[in-house]
């Protein structure tokens, strides 16, 4: 009887580590594919769609993070302010000094630019 009772607490136990560990596997999966490299001649748009839509939406409408597009903050900011943000991180902003060249922050701050522009 006492090893029923064992055996039962192991099992309830069991299914719930396996759970968990299940959602940690699964999260690091994605957050490697979110917060991965751009592909070293990645446009700005793709490095922005990479790294950038998932907070601050595809449309640079904004999500979690602020707006970026025509009108918002950072389309009065000058370059040197929005360059300093992306590799530094701002805020709740991670930094992405590990992730992008400074090629690629380059023409990512094009990318927006253009975007803002139109």
């Amino acid at each position: 009887m006492r090893t029923d009772l064992i055996e039962a607490s192991l099992r309830a136990h069991t299914i719930p580590r396996m759970r968990r560990a299940l959602l940690v596997a699964c999260t690091a999966v994605l957050a490697a594919g979110c917060l991965g490299r751009p592909a070293p001649d990645a446009t700005g748009q793709d490095i922005y769609l990479q790294l950038c839509a998932n907070c601050h939406g595809t449309d640079l409408e904004g999500r979690v993070g602020p707006p970026l597009g025509s009108g918002s903050n950072s389309a009065v900011q000058p370059d040197e302010f929005l360059h300093v943000a992306i590799v530094d991180g701002r805020g709740r902003m991670p930094s992405f000094s590990t992730s992008l060249t400074s090629e690629q922050v380059d023409r990512l701050i094009a990318y927006l630019r253009e975007v803002q522009g139109a």
